[in-house]
């Protein structure tokens, strides 16, 4: 088993919490170039000028501040063109004010339940296909942030899921590699052992974004191949499956733990295991330092693996008067070069395929959560998909006593409902 790693994680994961941006933005341009076939209001042509250039991020510390705003002076230095890093204190809420006032930044972290909403009003310049590295950015990751087969902004990295175990715990019970499981009945087993007086064999958080997993384990998902099967078979055995060990005792939400997440839960040892994103590499190297662990592959469910995927993309502005400079900028960001020092400084995997091995390599000890980018799902990206899960999330609290049955199928209504 490894030691604990130090690499200081946090990054594209713990942004998507922000929650859905209120789309009051004005459309269109304001050039006079003809709109895109599409009809988005932006158009295919990049504009171009002496102005400087306004980013704004959300941050998840001092690491990723730091380390953008340093990489965006370099690319300033380097091209002449004067450009300005804003951390946001909220992100969807300055992003919406920006648009309605007519002067958004050029360039913005933009998640991916965002993009619907604002692509339709014309908010957004499509620029994906014009990134030179356009074709190296993992398939998954592009289908993202494309709408109606208009691919609109590039992937800056992405987080996936995995199963974090508390090395001297899994030891103390007797548990050697040759355990980890790799089956849901394995996980129940090696929960039920790692379930003491003292600890939960298994936390998790309240939610979609990570009980999700268990429905793509089984073959269902919220949306799969563009169509919602929230209340499939699959989706239902998975939350069951999730149900019949919270009742058991092997499994806890961290919250019933008087945890805040699942990595508080984890990094306090009130659970043994833990279904987290790589982010919470960094949060334990900070606060629980002295935590042993190892990351595995979550164990197959009756239809193969499955984890769920979280992104961002740098957005661009339709009224952006500055694109030509806002894309080399791009261009430089998301580098193989520039994505590996970012994942050194903050921790996210980057979304070019080029740079997989080099990552590898750099942390052989957390591959499996590049592993999971082969297979992973990501949460529904339609208009109004933030309000379902939403939804949904406050029925998932109370899963143990409730019938997941009719949680799904409340879930089913309201993506038909919002269905493109």
């Amino acid at each position: 088993m490894t030691r604990h790693i130090s690499r200081r994680l946090a990054g594209a994961g713990a942004l998507l919490v922000t929650g859905a941006l209120t789309l009051t933005a004005c459309g269109g341009s304001g050039f006079e170039e003809p709109a895109d076939d599409a009809g988005t209001g932006a158009t295919t042509e990049l504009t171009s000028s002496d102005d400087a250039l306004s980013v704004l991020i959300a941050s998840s510390g001092d690491a990723e501040t730091d380390a953008v705003t340093e990489a965006v002076a370099a690319w300033s230095e380097d091209s002449g063109v004067a450009a300005e890093v804003q951390v946001a204190s909220d992100l969807p809420q300055q992003l919406s004010q920006g648009f309605a006032a007519g002067s958004p930044p050029d360039l913005f972290y933009l998640s991916p339940d965002a993009i619907a909403g604002y692509a339709a009003n014309g908010s957004l310049q499509p620029y994906g296909d014009l990134v030179a590295n356009a074709d190296d950015f993992y398939p998954s990751l592009v289908e993202n942030f494309t709408i109606d087969d208009t691919f609109y902004c590039a992937p800056k990295d992405f987080s996936t899921l995995a199963l974090v175990i508390n090395t001297e715990l899994w030891e103390n019970a007797g548990l050697t590699d040759a355990d980890l499981p790799t089956t849901w009945d394995e996980l129940a087993e090696v929960a039920k052992t790692l379930t003491t007086g003292d600890q939960v064999g298994l936390a998790l958080s309240n939610e979609y974004q990570r009980l999700g997993v268990f429905m793509a384990e089984a073959g269902g998902g919220l949306v799969v191949d563009g169509e919602p099967v929230a209340d499939s078979a699959g989706s239902v055995e998975g939350l069951e499956y999730v149900q019949t060990h919270l009742e058991d005792g092997t499994f806890a939400y961290a919250a019933d733990l008087g945890s805040g997440w699942g990595g508080e839960a984890f990094g306090k040892e009130q659970a043994a295991m833990v279904v987290e994103g790589n982010w919470i590499t960094g949060a334990l190297s900070t606060d629980f330092p002295d935590v042993d662990y190892q990351v595995a592959e979550l164990p197959a469910g009756p239809a193969g693996k499955g984890t769920l995927q979280f992104t961002n993309c740098w957005g661009m502005a339709a009224d952006s008067p500055n694109q030509e400079a806002a894309l080399s900028l791009v261009e430089h960001l998301t580098s193989t070069e520039q994505q590996l020092a970012f994942s050194e400084a903050f921790g996210p995997m980057p979304s070019i395929q080029s740079a997989a091995s080099a990552w590898t390599d750099a942390n052989p000890d957390l591959a499996a959560f590049l592993d999971g980018a082969e297979y992973a799902q990501f949460p529904p990206t339609w208009a109004g998909a933030t309000d379902v899960v939403t939804d949904l999330n406050s029925q998932l609290e109370s899963l143990e006593t409730g019938d997941p049955q009719q949680i799904l199928d409340d879930a089913q209504s309201n993506l038909e409902a919002i269905a493109e």
